[in-house]
């Protein structure tokens, strides 16, 4: 145990940088704050040589509490929008959308084509060629309701399908 009160400053930035090789491996922004932690530790004891090592193990372990309980509220308070929210939730983005049926909906259950795929939808009993509009989603199944034809026009065409009209 002699080896522990003969800590100096490098120790604590070959922690540091240890931690920084780990934080590469499982990115999760934790190993980066204690890195900077143990790197602050490193870069007091270069200037106050003769802290004892429980004081260095003291301000590390507060340091790093500290350091990831701000980034945490940062985080918090800095949420970042993501560009496709709806990525792996495909369904989710026919919601709102209008579509004609397929196949007619009897018995509560019938298709309808989306892009270059057909989808099971639910809803009440409908003949095939009625304009429908997506109001959910259960898993797989889209759950629709006749379209009201004053909303098709607002409906059935995103944002962001339509083409910058030329100036």
């Amino acid at each position: 145990m002699e080896w522990f009160n003969q800590i100096e400053f490098w120790h604590w930035l070959i922690l540091a940088t240890m931690m920084i090789i780990i934080e590469m491996l499982l990115p999760a922004a934790y190993f980066l704050w204690m890195a900077i932690s143990a790197f602050t530790v490193g870069l007091l004891l270069y200037f106050i040589p003769t802290m004892p090592i429980l004081i260095q193990i003291i301000v590390f372990g507060l340091l790093s509490i500290l350091a990831i309980a701000l980034y945490k509220h940062y985080k918090k308070q800095h949420v970042v929008a993501k560009e496709e929210p709806h990525l792996n939730r495909r369904g989710q983005q026919y919601v709102g959308r209008v579509f004609t049926l397929h196949e007619p909906i009897v018995n509560g259950i019938g298709k309808v084509q989306v892009d270059d795929s057909i989808w099971k939808v639910a809803g009440v009993d409908m003949a095939a060629g009625q304009t429908v509009i997506v109001v959910s989603i259960d898993n797989t199944v889209l759950n629709v309701q006749l379209a009201d034809t004053s909303s098709i026009k607002e409906t059935s065409v995103k944002p962001t399908d339509v083409a910058p009209k030329p100036s």
